[in-house]
């Protein structure tokens, strides 16, 4: 049985049905040549790496608001944006973001390249990204295949090798029905199509514009598809938290190194992430250890928190971090681990006689 579809009958759906995003230009504007801010569809585009449309459109307009063009984000401080990203997670996003930033406004005078290669020079923008860019920023048919994508094409072609290693033959049947019209809408009509028609579970074929071509459904296989390789399992890792309160009602925070996880980010104290983490008290002090553990997924591993509070005197001086002030400190600023931390922390410390 042959596909039989074409790029037509989805964009046709796509008039009808495109979801509205604070970044996204309806398709009618773009037929009357009004492309979006390659600007904002990079900044929309780095923050939906790993993370929902939903979570994403609340930061998406604070950012705008702080930053609303690419010479305000690039002049912006470092610690600034890292607050401002607090809570998206993946930080390495975050720095390179910067890093794109400043080098565009650099090297190309704040003018996004064109060109995928070029766009691909840039700190975190990949083949997807920079795809992604080029098809909606500026029409061009550039082939975007996302999560989205995939799952479309492998239960269209009913392809039953498994991801990651059909990467490459999903690529080729994306690339052969990506068209040279419409480019942009096409890119954002068929990852429309995988986050609402297409979808991992129950998937709503019946109001699908292509259910006439899909082997994948007239072989009843649709919902099995992508067969994906079982990932391997989650690690474990412990690690002690140390959270200090001063009697004046600063708290005791570190900023940690901008690699790695929660690069860049404020937090509290700690040791390392390990399988038998160490004591690392940034401060000698009368600590109480909290009943509650906390525990937060990363990519890649389990982390188990012990949380550890205490309070201290104005004279004391820390070995790691800084006390700040409890009229700067704003917890929105943490990444989502170290939230989870002083909430525990904060019960337990409103409980806690003063010295």
């Amino acid at each position: 049985m042959n596909v039989n579809i074409t790029a037509t009958e989805l964009l046709n759906w796509y008039d009808l049905n495109f979801r509205q995003m604070p970044w996204r230009t309806p398709p009618g504007d773009r037929k009357q040549g009004f492309l979006p801010d390659p600007y904002q569809i990079w900044l929309s585009e780095i923050m939906l790496q790993q993370t929902t449309v939903k979570t994403v459109e609340a930061y998406f307009k604070k950012f705008l608001l702080k930053w609303p063009t690419i010479t305000d984000l690039a002049s912006a401080e470092d610690s600034e944006v890292m607050a401002a990203w607090a809570g998206l997670g993946y930080y390495a996003r975050a720095r390179n973001l910067l890093k794109s930033a400043r080098i565009l406004v650099t090297d190309y005078q704040g003018v996004f390249p064109k060109n995928i290669e070029e766009l691909q020079k840039l700190p975190g923008i990949g083949p997807y990204t920079s795809a992604a860019i080029a098809a909606i920023s500026f029409d061009l048919s550039a082939t975007v295949m996302d999560g989205n994508v995939e799952r479309v094409i492998s239960r269209i072609h009913a392809i039953k090798k498994p991801l990651p290693e059909s990467k490459p033959l999903l690529f080729q049947k994306t690339k052969i029905l990506t068209p040279t019209d419409r480019a942009g809408d096409y890119a954002q009509a068929i990852m429309d199509l995988g986050a609402t028609i297409c979808t991992p579970r129950n998937p709503k074929c019946d109001t699908c514009p292509w259910t006439h071509g899909c082997l994948g459904r007239a072989k009843g296989i649709a919902q099995k598809l992508p067969i994906k390789i079982p990932k391997k399992q989650k690690v474990s890792r412990y690690g002690v938290v140390y959270v200090v309160k001063r009697e004046d009602g600063a708290w005791l925070l570190e900023r940690r190194v901008n690699k790695g996880l929660l690069g860049g980010m404020l937090g509290w104290p700690g040791s390392e992430w390990s399988e038998v983490p160490y004591e690392k008290p940034p401060l000698d002090a009368n600590w109480t250890t909290s009943h509650s553990i906390v525990h937060h997924i990363f990519t890649h591993f389990h982390l188990y928190l012990t949380v550890k509070i205490a309070t201290a005197s104005q004279k004391q001086q820390p070995k790691i971090g800084k006390f700040i002030g409890n009229n700067k400190f704003n917890k929105s600023d943490l990444p989502t681990v170290m939230r989870k931390v002083f909430e525990v922390a904060y019960t337990e410390l409103k409980n806690t006689p003063p010295l």
